[in-house]
């Protein structure tokens, strides 16, 4: 049995918060919380829904096509925050670990930001991911599904004190972000499996990825 992102994520976000000023966590609580109270989650893309085709690059340029890609069999289409995220980095990290189990179920796996195709290319060879990241610029794909918000004033001061830097990481200064989402979609193009969280340290765990899988 292979170790839980859950856990993973719990301990290291128990552990990055004993670090972090009080007045810091009580920005990123709220925060948190809003988004969380502003029903978004309960808005996007449902189990049971048509996902809207699109097509996005890669880190080398080329265009993927959500439709395309269905021909082949069930897409387990993952929307995360950006490289710069140690959850999301995490993430992707378990995901790669767990790569030959999706592909042996006959499923495509894919990763989606709002990164540029240069900074996706930077967390692709961090990370060492041998699946398709796509670049979703200007959150066209995430809106689409209904995932994006509008990073708070104040967060963004928090983000700025962290050394993140949204509008160079993403080329627009929107500072749009979707909330962590993953989608396994049919070969009919309809999402038969759905995790989405307004808060950003929660993600989709590869044991219910692939255990949903082997249901289709």
């Amino acid at each position: 049995m292979s170790s839980s992102l859950t856990m993973e994520l719990k301990r290291y976000n128990d552990s990055a918060r004993e670090r972090i000023p009080t007045k810091v966590l009580a920005v990123m609580n709220g925060a948190t919380g809003a988004l969380r109270e502003s029903g978004l989650v309960e808005k996007s893309l449902a189990i049971g829904a048509l996902a809207p085709d699109f097509v996005l690059p890669d880190v080398n340029g080329d265009q993927v096509k959500l439709s395309s890609l269905l021909d082949a069999g069930p897409v387990v289409l993952v929307f995360y925050r950006g490289g710069w995220c140690p959850y999301c980095s995490m993430e992707l990290r378990a995901l790669q670990a767990r790569l030959g189990e999706i592909t042996s179920a006959g499923a495509t796996l894919v990763a989606v930001s709002p990164q540029t195709p240069d900074s996706s290319m930077s967390t692709v060879e961090k990370l060492e991911l041998a699946y398709p990241v796509l670049s979703d610029v200007g959150n066209i794909v995430a809106r689409s599904f209904g995932l994006v918000f509008s990073l708070p004033e104040d967060l963004r001061e928090v983000y700025s004190g962290f050394g993140l830097d949204l509008p160079a990481a993403n080329g627009d200064d929107t500072f749009e972000l979707p909330i962590p989402a993953t989608y396994i979609i049919d070969s009919s193009g309809k999402v038969v499996w759905r995790f989405a969280d307004a808060d950003y340290t929660k993600r989709a765990d590869p044991n219910d990825v692939t255990a949903a899988l082997a249901s289709i």
